[in-house]
């Protein structure tokens, strides 16, 4: 193995000690080395580095987001050896987006589980609405839904166990008792596959292998048309994911309805939510009028009572 490929080692290694997935960048960087290595440069190099970052026909955020990538790996290869350039926080830049989540009604939910069950299979509409309603009522992320495996649910204390999630964390997520009776009829299907040896999903296909991520978003996209759940704009437009902003719109909007103390609801949403920064929670909450209006109602009582 070469120096450079020791060190995209070892520096993959570091991140990922420090809870970091990187995924995407243990795919790219060997590919960024490969390219490196066909143009016979010993050392990284800017030019390089944008060549390597426009070379697919893609959109400016995918190249941004390339070049951010290598951008990290050229950081830690220039304190081996200040030669190796570090390419520039200005070069093909791309202003942070996000998508305006899409909140979901209760009925809006119920028609999605509903459409579920127009799936080919008994098993696989038992699967997608036990994967939907899991994610309104928890609002987990996909990957970690996905990634839940049988002993991960404890349906004697009715909790889950969410390993290895965003940033390496782990945490226990409570369950109402309708979900944790939902989850036992699910796993005692007559009709659901043997685990196999090296694994046991408790989401799962057919043939019994965990349900992926694509998966389960190509079907909830037939399943969304179905149910005439439409955009509401260019960048408001339904998806799985919304399903956890609309659980944490809910949450919030629970404490209001009950006059209970929010702040304390924003604290342990965000442990459920499994947040390591409590204000990544707010930004679930952006996007709701009926919040903030309640936020203003309670307010302007607090003011008029000081008045």
């Amino acid at each position: 193995m070469s120096p450079r490929r020791r060190a995209l080692v070892d520096y993959l290694a570091m991140r990922r000690a420090l809870g970091y997935k990187l995924s995407r960048e243990g795919k790219l960087l060997p590919q960024f080395l490969d390219f490196v290595d066909e143009r016979g440069e010993r050392h990284l190099s800017t030019e390089a580095a944008l060549a390597w970052a426009t070379l697919p026909a893609s959109s400016a955020a995918w190249w941004s987001s390339r070049l951010r990538i290598v951008r990290g790996f050229a950081a830690y290869m220039h304190t081996i050896d200040p030669v190796n350039e570090v390419p520039a926080r200005d070069l093909l830049p791309c202003p942070p987006h996000r998508a305006t989540p899409y909140l979901y009604s209760q009925e809006q939910i119920a028609a999605l589980i509903a459409v579920a069950g127009t799936l080919r299979t008994p098993l696989r509409v038992a699967t997608f609405q036990t994967l939907l309603g899991l994610l309104a009522v928890t609002g987990m992320r996909i990957g970690e839904a996905v990634g839940l495996d049988h002993e991960d649910f404890d349906a004697r204390n009715g909790c889950l166990l969410v390993r290895g999630a965003k940033f390496d964390k782990s945490r226990e997520l409570a369950l109402h008792p309708s979900t944790t009776a939902a989850l036992r009829r699910y796993l005692r299907r007559a009709d659901r596959p043997s685990p196999s040896p090296d694994a046991s999903p408790l989401l799962i296909t057919m043939v019994g292998t965990r349900l992926g991520i694509s998966d389960a978003q190509r079907t909830f996209k037939t399943l969304r048309c179905r149910a005439e759940i439409n955009a509401r704009s260019a960048s408001c437009r339904p998806r799985l994911h919304d399903l956890r902003h609309s659980f944490a719109v809910a949450t919030v909007l629970d404490a209001y309805h009950q006059d209970e103390d929010v702040g304390r609801r924003l604290a342990l949403l965000a442990t459920y939510l499994g947040h390591a920064d409590p204000a990544a929670t707010y930004w679930y909450l952006s996007a709701a009028p009926e919040l903030m209006h309640l936020a203003a109602d309670r307010l302007q009582r607090h003011l008029d009572e000081l008045s």
